[in-house]
Parts: structure tokens; sequence; C-alpha cells
């Protein structure tokens, strides 16, 4: 199991070039990729996505490639232009002439304009710089996916735990939902006598209302499908395969049962076992929406 939390960053390095890459992936109900490459190589976002695709399922994945130069030479080296800092000069003594104000432009004013002061990048075509890229986002990938391997270990110890409570719940309501219809009986019988009708334990009449009652209030099935839910659960923490989908509607059909069950058997403890479970469902519920 996978949390769709993690970070994860790659490097490679070859020719005096450092290239990084960084993965960061939060939760989102299908795969998302946002890809950031120097501009020049817009063109490979497809290929770094399909990366991403070949690796995560599910998730927001942000991938961020940078690169930089390891030697001191001139394929870095510092690009002034003249021509743009004179054009700058020139129309700044216009606009001062203009204006009838003093003209007081500096160089340092001059190096802050857009343009002026640049580095020169040596270029890298696409087809030169792919295989760095490749080998610094699948690294980052695969860190990234150690850490959410981590994080969905610590999720799966965390559901197992409330899905056992819920289990022994579930026991509970078992064993009280059999006393159900013996205590109605006992209770109906009870106020036909303050009322003074007592009628006899085995009087059609009575008969004929418990069993409409046990009928009603009848829970067993909700407590077969709750227990079959509980199995598949288990089954799914213990794939390997993305569950997350697959959890979340097991966890609609868990509140479908809980919520007949009380809706159906009219007792307090029953009612506040139910409750409980609910709340623990709920939990699991947060939890599952990080898994991928």
């Amino acid at each position: 199991m996978k949390s769709m939390t993690g970070f994860g960053r790659g490097e490679a390095r070859r020719d005096g070039v450092a290239w990084t890459a960084e993965c960061a992936s939060v939760n989102r109900k299908q795969l998302e990729a946002a890809v950031s490459l120097p501009r020049e190589l817009s063109e490979l976002e497809g290929q770094v996505r399909n990366l991403v695709a070949a690796g995560v399922s599910r998730g927001r994945v942000n991938v961020t490639v940078r690169s930089e130069s390891l030697t001191e030479s001139s394929a870095n080296a510092v690009n002034v232009d003249h021509v743009l800092a004179k054009q700058y000069y020139q129309a700044l003594h216009g606009l001062a002439l203009k204006l009838e104000i003093p003209a007081e432009v500096s160089l340092h004013d001059l190096m802050r304009l857009p343009g002026v002061v640049g580095l020169q990048q040596a270029e890298t075509s696409a087809e030169q710089a792919w295989p760095l890229i490749e080998e610094a986002v699948s690294a980052a990938l695969k860190q990234m996916n150690a850490m959410r391997e981590t994080e969905g270990e610590h999720l799966r110890e965390e559901m197992e735990s409330r899905l056992s409570r819920i289990e022994g719940l579930l026991a509970s309501v078992r064993e009280k939902a059999a006393t159900v219809p013996e205590t109605q009986r006992k209770l109906l019988r009870q106020r036909l006598e303050d009322a003074g009708l007592p009628l006899p334990l085995d009087d059609e009449r009575l008969v004929k209302e418990i069993a409409l009652f046990a009928d009603r209030t009848d829970i067993s099935e909700e407590l077969s499908r709750a227990a079959s839910h509980v199995k598949q659960f288990r089954t799914y923490l213990a794939s390997s395969e993305p569950v997350g989908r697959s959890l979340d509607f097991l966890l609609q059909e868990f509140f479908r049962e809980f919520n007949t069950m009380g809706s159906k058997c009219n007792q307090a403890e029953i009612a506040h076992h139910v409750v409980t479970a609910k709340t623990e469902l709920e939990k699991i519920r947060e939890q599952v929406q990080n898994v991928e």
C-alpha cells in the first residue's frame, strides 16, 4: 500500500552539467502530473509525464527539472548587450530633456534594465539532455515512491487497528440483536399488564405481534454483509496493487449496512455500537483519501 504523499530528489551529472529533478506528490482522485522544465526543453514534457504515469497511478505529482554548470568556462559567460545599453541611455536622456529634469543615469541603473546583462547559456538539445533528465527524474520518482510506501504502511496499520475495533463491535451487535425480540416480548407483556390487559405468553395475538417485530428488526443480513466487507477490506489492505478507489467504494457499502442496522434495530446499546462503528469508519475514510 502506498500513500499519495511523498517527495523525492534525483540527480544526473555528465560533461560538466548537473541535472536535478524533484518530485512531490499530494492526494488527488486521479493522476495529475505538473512538469516544469527549462524553456528550451519544453518538448520533453510528454516524456516526463510518461515516466510519472509508469510509476504512479493516482495523485498529483509536481516535477521540477533544473540544470547547473559544474565548470567555470565560457559556457556560462556573462553577456552584456552594449547596443541595448546605449539605446536605454539615449532614451533616458531624451526623456529627461523632454521633462526638463536632471539626467542622472548610472551604470548601476543600466545593469538593472531588462536584457542588458545576462548569462550566455550553452545550448543543449533535447536529444542530448533527455538521457540525463530521464535518469534524474527516475531517481526522484524512486525516492518519492519509497517515501509513499513507508507512509502507506503507517496508513495500513492505522486502518487495520480501527477495522479490528469495528469487527469487535459487529460481534457485540450480533450478540445483542439475538435478544431484541425476547426483550420486546417482555416489554409488550408488561405494558399490557400495566394497562390491566394481561395475556398468556402463548396468546396468538401476542405471538403474532412479536413475530412481526422480530421480522422488522432482523439485521442478520446486514451483519453478514458487514462481516464480508471486513474480510474484503483486509484483502485490499494486504494487496500490493493500488487500492484507494476500491477501499473508498467499500467504505460506502460499509456505511450503508450500519445505517440500515441503526434504523431497523430499535435498541439503545445496538444504536450506541452503530454510532461508534460509523465514527471509526469515518476516521478510516479520512485515511483512505490519501491511499493510492
